[in-house]
C-alpha cells in the first residue's frame, strides 16, 4: 500500500460498511489478500487504514522503544488502543468497528484519503472542516517542512 493516490467521497450504509471505491481498490490490489488494521490517528479524528506489512512495518520501530521508560509506555498504549484488524468482503466493503466509527463520527458520508502509504477515514463534514483550516497556513507550513534545501547561507 505504498504512495496512494486520492481522495474518495463514499456512504457507510447502517452496519458501518464503506464500499471501496474502484480506483482505490485498483491501489490497494497487492494488499487486499491480506487483512489491514484500522486505528485512531494521533493528530486528526480520523481512522486510519495500513495493510498488514504497512503495519508491521511501523510495529518493528515502536518495538524498539525503551519500555522501562513510562512515556514510551504511555505512547504505546494509548497509540495501539482500540487498534483492530479488518478486511474487505467479497463485494470490496470494509467494515469499521463500532466503537472506532463512533470515535472518528463515522456515519452516512464519508472520505477516504489517500495520506501517501496509508488511507485516512473521515466524517465527510470534518475532513472538510479539516482542510479549511489547513488551508490558511498551508503556504508556511509547506515551506516549512519541503522547503530547506541545504543551501542556505544565514
Amino acid at each position: 500500500m505504498s504512495h496512494l493516490i486520492g481522495t474518495y467521497a463514499c456512504k457507510a450504509d447502517p452496519k458501518g460498511r464503506i464500499k471501496i471505491p474502484a480506483a482505490l481498490g485498483k491501489q490497494l490490489a497487492g494488499a487486499r489478500q491480506q487483512a489491514f488494521v484500522v486505528k485512531r490517528a494521533v493528530f486528526q479524528p480520523c481512522l486510519e487504514l495500513y495493510s498488514l506489512a504497512e503495519w508491521n512495518a511501523l510495529m518493528e520501530k515502536v518495538n524498539k522503544l525503551n519500555r522501562f521508560k513510562k512515556k514510551n509506555n504511555d505512547f504505546i498504549r494509548r497509540f495501539t488502543a482500540g487498534v483492530k484488524i479488518v478486511e474487505l468482503d467479497a463485494t470490496d466493503r470494509l467494515l469499521i468497528p463500532r466503537d472506532l466509527a463512533r470515535i472518528a463520527s463515522i456515519e452516512k458520508e464519508v472520505v477516504l484519503s489517500a495520506a501517501v502509504n496509508i488511507i485516512e477515514i473521515w466524517n465527510a463534514g470534518l475532513y472538510e472542516k479539516a482542510i479549511d483550516e489547513a488551508a490558511v497556513d498551508f503556504a508556511a507550513l509547506a515551506e516549512e517542512v519541503m522547503g530547506d534545501d541545504g543551501d542556505d547561507v544565514s
